[in-house]
């Protein structure tokens, strides 16, 4: 039987166009990042299996491509459990990853520390538009910084970056797990029930106020609660503004609400509006409340109408660092959605800014040694004056083969013959 020849499922063989288009927004990345005084590392694409089920991860830990112990420890025949045959798992994102590298490293880093990361994580998920289960992630995040200045240094340096990058015209939706807290306790939801309540919240988008009315009320909650609940959403339409929206829920819901929480979005609104480069809105959205249960504070989404859903996203989880040493250091991050950004970047024609000049040499089969070092030496000089030079023998099929070299970008094909 033939090996299969596509990948599997959910993954994807990258051609060249795609790959220089990577690179390219990878160095666009990089450089502004560092620019921001982040600081690139890596880490394992495996974790132990404990840490990836730790209740923090969400409705991702369902999604864990989960590693066989291996050798003598592997007895499948005396197993009670699936823990019994796994000890490691792909990681499934770079947050928890992060956490514990920074738990095993923190007394050689510096403080706060800025980290900048890139690298692949795998989720089983069912794979649609712009969602594949090996994908590459783009995190930065901020360690050891309580206040504010760590979500309006995150913010600035990923829009800067979506700007770099050509992007206009998006949006930043913002909120804050402990307004999210404060609206459920308020329309006297109890305080076990909150993830249940967010989890419906969460698919407001898609099945609009009614739904989620719907879902609450077949979860068991009581009617006035809901009616209570959604009444605050139905008030707030229209208030995308930070301060407006802020301002409403603090008269509406008054000592239900932090008076730091309130402070603390419009701060980083005010600073924010008044600094940013790129051309986006921050806009107040109630609804937002991102899949992970580690996010304790400020929660943040990148949404691009070119895309019709989320490019990436992030929050504040200042107690998962604690989970590794008993001590719980502040931290918040932000993720670009890579894949998300690479396929609008390829259906929009994208052309790399600044690219090389690109000539490709052709040459004849049997071309003479000494004229084939002369070629080469040819070749040689132009690629030190800047361009892009491609050597390669001449096929029968030559105008296929310069077709397919125009595809490429090759402004100038120079064709070497015996004969010459």
């Amino acid at each position: 039987m033939a090996l299969a020849k596509k990948p599997v499922n959910g993954m994807k063989d990258i051609l060249p166009e795609e790959m220089q288009i990577r690179d390219y927004v990878m160095n666009v990345i990089k450089d502004t990042y560092r620019s921001f005084g982040f600081t690139p590392i890596e880490t394992p694409c495996m974790e132990n299996i404990g840490n990836l089920s730790s209740k923090q991860g969400g409705e991702n830990e369902k999604l864990i491509f989960k590693v066989l112990k291996r050798g003598e420890k592997l007895k499948l025949d005396t197993a009670q459990s699936e823990m019994d045959v796994v000890d490691f798992g792909m990681r499934y994102d770079l947050t928890v990853p992060l956490a514990r590298f920074y738990s095993n490293n923190a007394n050689n880093l510096p403080s706060p520390f800025k980290a900048l990361q890139m690298g692949n994580v795998w989720r089983a998920d069912r794979p649609q538009r712009g969602r594949y289960r090996q994908f590459m992630q783009c995190d930065i995040d901020i360690l050891g910084e309580a206040s504010n200045l760590a979500e309006i240094e995150l913010i600035l340096a990923t829009t800067t970056t979506l700007g770099k990058l050509g992007f206009k015209n998006f949006q930043i939706r913002i909120n804050e797990r402990r307004i999210l807290k404060a609206m459920a306790k308020y329309s006297g939801f109890s305080e076990e029930s909150y993830d249940s309540v967010f989890i419906i919240l969460d698919k407001m988008d898609k099945i609009g106020l009614e739904g989620v009315a719907e879902e609450l009320e077949k979860s068991g909650f009581s009617r006035e609660s809901i009616e209570k609940y959604l009444a605050l959403f139905r008030d707030m339409e229209g208030k995308e503004e930070v301060a407006e929206g802020v301002a409403y829920l603090t008269e509406t819901l008054g000592d239900f609400l932090e008076k730091e929480a309130a402070d603390n979005l419009k701060e980083i609104a005010e600073c924010v509006n008044n600094t940013k480069e790129a051309d986006f809105a921050l806009v107040f959205d109630p609804t937002l409340v991102r899949g992970m249960s580690y996010y304790t504070g400020t929660i943040f989404e990148i949404a691009m109408p070119e895309f019709g859903g989320s490019c990436g996203g992030g929050g504040r989880y200042d107690k998962m660092i604690g989970k590794f040493t008993g001590n719980d250091v502040p931290a918040c991050g932000f993720s670009i959605g890579f894949e998300r950004i690479i396929l609008l970047l390829l259906e929009s024609g994208f052309q790399i800014p600044g690219q090389a000049e690109k000539t490709a040499y052709l040459i004849e089969k049997n071309y003479p040694a000494q004229k084939l070092i002369q070629v080469t030496a040819q070749a040689q000089e132009e690629r030190k004056a800047g361009k892009q030079v491609l050597v390669a023998r001449m096929n029968k099929n030559k105008k296929f083969q310069k077709e397919k070299l125009t595809a490429e970008g090759y402004t100038e094909i120079k064709e070497f013959f015996n004969h010459d």
